[in-house]
């Protein structure tokens, strides 16, 4: 099935709007591998991902009839999959979406190494990426996700998550901190890499 043809993709979500099983596995399987390393990236575990998934397309389908076939399907099933993520991140209890430094880092000028962290972060291994991101506490990681891999700016971020840009910036600046810092103890320690972690 061609999911760039327009006509193709109208009738297939016509389908999944009358609720034909197979139309709603096919959409389901097509979109799976990509929307799971899309919650991998808001999850702790790979189990907490695969629920955030599985609710994510329980959103989907619910939603269906809201998709007019203006935009991508990937894309619009992608943002019902993210916002269910972030929905999943804020009600846990050690996502406290405060900082005390709020207002000193409204207009924060960032360090000029944002090169080089770019280049580290492009060099290291998709898998190994989600691993490590894995290892930050929930308000990094969300902050982390919707700046550096969804490209939301920090003044819509704040808006999505209820805080200041500050601490957007905070939050943002300390993640992309400790992912390096994970990455190094990662290469210190001379970890092997196993594809079949995930």
């Amino acid at each position: 099935m061609d999911l760039a043809n327009k006509a193709v993709v109208e009738r297939l979500v016509e389908a999944c709007i009358r609720g034909d099983r197979k139309s709603q596995q096919y959409l389901y399987q097509t979109f799976y591998g990509k929307m799971l390393v899309v919650c991998r990236r808001y999850a702790d575990n790979n189990e907490d991902a695969k629920d955030i998934l599985h609710d994510g397309f329980i959103k989907v389908f619910q939603k269906i009839s809201g998709f007019k076939n203006l935009g991508s399907l990937e894309g619009w099933i992608r943002r019902i999959i993210v916002n269910n993520a972030i929905d999943n991140v804020r009600k846990k209890k050690e996502f406290l979406l405060s900082s005390e430094d709020d207002t000193t880092l409204e207009n924060i000028a960032y360090e000029a190494n944002d090169e080089t962290e770019a280049e580290m972060l492009t060099k290291m291994k998709a898998k190994l990426i989600v691993k490590l991101m894995q290892k930050l506490t929930p308000k990094y990681r969300a902050v982390f996700n919707l700046y550096a891999i969804e490209n939301y700016q920090h003044k819509e971020i704040a808006e999505i998550l209820n805080i200041s840009i500050g601490t957007s910036k905070s939050n943002y600046s300390k993640a992309k901190a400790k992912i390096k810092d994970f990455y190094q103890d990662y290469v210190n320690k001379n970890e092997i890499y196993k594809e079949n972690e995930f």
